[in-house]
């Protein structure tokens, strides 16, 4: 069982479309009854494989009934070879992007997409940067559905854009940036011509709880003292804080890390509302970097990330698209793991930190790393050295490789 209330004033809200509070207009949140898992040991939930539905209890909808591509059960990497180059006592990297789709939006997907049937929804639809279409689009096709995503035009990348024409996705251009085209899409959904799944939707951050519980999990129910994330959109480090505060309140967990959100320097409005001790911010109107997935300037779900961020005594950085790349490149050459910029943001911010004295070099951290490298082949070509060429001969290739 679970409720749907506003996030701002507490009100329960029965209509099971909106995306909004009808009182206030404020965000959505689910508050799950947890009397079911109540009875439950954690070791229990380990009868089910490690992924999204392991942690059913946690979930609002039907797990019987479940749209699934087998998502989560994503590694979580010990980063030996980092924590050496960093000097921190213990680095592990959850790496996202091994998600069906190659991102972390799959988890969340599984779980809106399931509502969305369970409501009878015919067409479902999104405003993306292009991980969220991509994956809304395959679940939708799993499903069964009509999809229709938006996308802002000329900023997205090839691998994402290529997903959601393929899975069959209706695919519009909105000449804007991207939200332009979230305003779009809550208009239609406000006008009930599809079910929004973007993670103003409050089953979306339901889902994507469980990138926490898999971490928590997969380190045998120790609790690291720091988790980092990318932060765009906002809604995953406020449903990291939300899985938290579930274990937490059944005793399965005794603390909750200091959760850090790491966003590109030209598109930073929750670090500069961090910055100023407030727990609301001024969108970016401008919003630009090489991460696009991250390139939100009024991230819907920002004052969540603050609540998140202040109540954890976490903290908010912001990387420069140098510092993003370089990172990028550090994590793929030190560890063999390959991710998309935006993911490679919560490395950069992690150096940054360490750098700055404000991580200790004592901590356990975990970064999420939220896409797969190959999301934005075209970036990671300009940023690496070129191609060498040599005639076919043993001879010449040693000559240009030396």
């Amino acid at each position: 069982m679970h409720k749907v209330r506003c996030f701002e004033c507490g009100a329960d809200v029965e209509d099971p479309l909106l995306d909004s509070c009808p009182k206030c207009g404020g965000l959505l949140t689910i508050e799950m009854d947890l009397d079911a898992a109540a009875g439950i040991r954690p070791y229990d939930l380990r009868k089910r494989p490690l992924g999204v539905w392991r942690y059913a209890p946690f979930l609002p909808v039907d797990a019987s009934k479940a749209i699934s591509l087998q998502e989560g059960g994503t590694p979580l990497y010990d980063c030996q070879n980092l924590v050496g180059k960093m000097g921190i006592k213990r680095l592990h990297v959850k790496y996202e992007g091994a998600n069906p789709t190659g991102s972390f939006k799959d988890r969340g997907m599984t779980v809106g997409v399931s509502r969305a049937l369970e409501l009878g929804c015919g067409t479902v639809g999104c405003a993306s940067t292009g991980n969220t279409s991509a994956s809304l689009a395959a679940y939708a096709a799993k499903g069964g559905l009509r999809c229709v995503v938006l996308l802002p035009s000329g900023k997205v990348a090839a691998g994402k854009l290529a997903q959601a024409m393929f899975y069959g996705a209706k695919v519009v251009m909105v000449d804007g940036n991207f939200d332009d085209a979230l305003a779009v899409v809550k208009q239609l959904a406000r006008e009930r011509e599809l079910y929004l799944l973007n993670s103003v939707n409050p089953y979306r951050p339901e889902g994507q709880k469980t990138v926490a519980f898999e971490i928590v999990d997969q380190l045998n129910f120790e609790v690291p003292d720091r988790v980092i994330l990318p932060v765009g959109n906002a809604a995953n480090i406020w449903a990291v804080y939300k899985a938290f505060k579930e274990w937490r309140s059944l005793g399965w967990i005794d603390r909750i890390p200091m959760l850090t959100g790491i966003q590109a320097a030209g598109s930073a409005p929750i670090v500069e509302a961090f910055r100023s001790g407030k727990r609301d911010f001024v969108p970016e109107e401008h919003p630009e970097t090489v991460a696009t997935a991250i390139r939100i300037g009024n991230p819907a779900s920002g004052r969540k990330a603050l609540r998140a961020i202040f109540d954890t005594k976490g903290y908010a950085e912001s990387v420069t698209d140098e510092e993003i790349l370089a990172a990028q490149k550090l994590l793929g050459r030190s560890e063999g793991v390959g991710v998309e910029p935006a993911s490679a943001a919560s490395i950069a911010g992690l150096l940054k930190l360490v750098d700055s004295g404000i991580v200790s070099r004592d901590e356990k951290v975990v970064c999420i790393c939220t896409g797969n490298v190959l999301k934005d082949p075209d970036t990671v070509m300009h940023s690496c050295e070129g191609i060498l060429k040599a005639k076919p001969t043993a001879k010449d290739v040693r000559r240009v490789i030396s």
